[in-house]
């Protein structure tokens, strides 16, 4: 590691005429201040600070004895947590190297600080905050929720069905049972408790709702339903799915064998994983945006909102953002523990021979988008079999319409629990194909199927 910060006199000449930055620190001698700049460059990105010279880069010279570099190494030491740094000699400049720590946010006893540029700043609470969440320090499922009481809030026959989903017998209590699964901390429900086992989730964790919009363009201009799905966050990716379900299309394939081949628009396995994910790892400490789903008519897009890892590197950074939800997930067999969803997503999509999914990301937003399965288009292009939707969707309507012929769109709007808008344009397609008719005036007619 020395050799890494091996310096030359030319090296020092270019850093003494470029001055003080992000990375460079002057001092005269040894102060009180020095502590506040290994903590500042420990918090950043790393640094070193030249002993030895004025602020204005200029060589004073420095006595450098054992005694100087073990005072160093005890402030260093004395930090919380402790600071690494390496000693390097140029003449009489002490350069003290300060690695970037992993183990982030660092404090002395002035607090904590950052390095902007060439000045050390001390940290505000938000910034601290920020920085500990960033490096996993904080971790949301694993706060404590203070809001929640056990006897009232807490739902026992929605453990009940998570030991079902995970195969588990109920042999102890229920209170034991949430210990093991870690969602109890000193008595107290945490984050991921609320999320799982919770009466009202939405109540804790307003946030935690899951938008679904069904578009009729690709644009996004005209919505056709909406829905805010709320409840347990497996409840939650099981609502998703039915809606999903509802919304895209199969088209039929005849083979000539009896049972016909069945083509998908999209792998609804591989949009299963990404909405499992995309509750797993959101950034629930933002409290101003729900994960979304968004079906279009070339596309499905979903898109939540998180905080990138640092150095992040799709398909080879694993991180576990909700450490806890990752794992009551995965003993239920939704998603795994080693962070492989992505590579999940491509071979579901590979095994149906769809397009792989399109995965973009910011600092703080992740999107994943599906699109159409070629083979499907080809097929409903050919002609040779009709698109329907693969939900119950469609069923729903026909049936209810088959028993009462007078329905109305409010009643079918209660049976089915598509709005008002989604009734209305699957009664519009349906008489499109010639599958519904309508007789008679609005108020004073019904409904007619036309059975070919």
């Amino acid at each position: 590691m020395e050799e890494e910060f091996k310096m030359d006199k030319k090296e020092l000449g270019f850093i003494l005429q470029e001055g003080e930055g992000l990375k460079i620190e002057f001092k005269e001698n040894l102060d009180k201040t020095f502590a506040k700049e290994i903590v500042a460059f420990a918090n950043s990105e790393g640094g070193r600070v030249f002993l030895g010279v004025d602020d204005k880069g200029e060589i004073k010279g420095i006595n450098i004895t054992n005694r100087l570099k073990s005072q160093i190494q005890d402030i260093a030491n004395n930090c919380d947590p402790s600071i690494k740094i390496e000693f390097e000699e140029l003449e009489n400049i002490l350069i003290i190297n300060v690695l970037e720590e992993k183990n982030k946010p660092h404090k002395c006893s002035e607090g904590f600080f950052m390095r902007i540029g060439p000045n050390s700043q001390k940290m505000g609470r938000n910034e601290i905050l920020s920085l500990a969440i960033d490096n996993g320090k904080i971790k949301f499922d694993e706060q404590v929720n203070e809001k929640f009481e056990y006897k009232e809030d807490f739902d026992k026959e929605k453990l009940k069905a998570y030991l079902i989903l995970a195969s588990l017998s109920k042999s102890i209590s229920n209170e034991l049972i949430l210990k093991e699964l870690e969602v109890i901390n000193n008595d107290k429900i945490n984050n991921a408790g609320v999320l799982f086992f919770a009466k009202r989730p939405q109540y804790f964790i307003p946030h935690s709702v899951f938008t679904c919009v069904l578009f009729k363009d690709n644009v996004g201009s005209q919505v056709i339903d909406r829905k805010e799905i709320i409840g347990s966050l497996v409840e939650i990716v099981e609502e998703v799915m039915k809606f999903v379900s509802f919304n895209i299309k199969v088209a039929y394939k005849f083979t000539g064998k009896p049972q016909r081949e069945n083509i998908y628009e999209y792998s609804i396995e591989a949009i299963r994983e990404a909405v499992i994910n995309s509750v797993m790892h959101k950034d629930y400490f933002e409290a101003g945006h729900n994960n979304i789903l968004k079906i279009f008519s070339d596309r499905i897009q979903i898109e939540n909102i998180w905080r990138k890892p640092k150095g992040f590197k799709l398909g080879e950074t694993v991180f576990r953002r909700n450490p806890i939800i990752a794992n009551l997930f995965s003993r239920i067999h939704f998603g795994e523990r080693l962070g492989s969803g992505f590579a999940r997503m491509n071979e579901y999509c590979k095994k149906e021979n769809t397009s792989l999914p399109k995965i973009r990301f910011t600092d703080t937003h992740f999107y994943i988008v599906f699109e159409q399965n070629t083979h499907y288009l080809e097929i409903a292009r050919d002609g040779e079999t009709v698109g329907e939707t693969v939900g119950e969707t469609v069923g729903e309507i026909l049936l209810a319409i088959e028993k009462k012929p007078k329905i109305t769109r409010e009643e079918l709007h209660k049976q089915t629990g598509l709005s008002i808008r989604g009734v209305e344009w699957n009664l519009a397609k349906l008489k499109e194909e010639g599958k519904l008719r309508r007789i008679g005036s609005t108020k004073a007619g019904y409904w007619e199927i036309i059975k070919k």
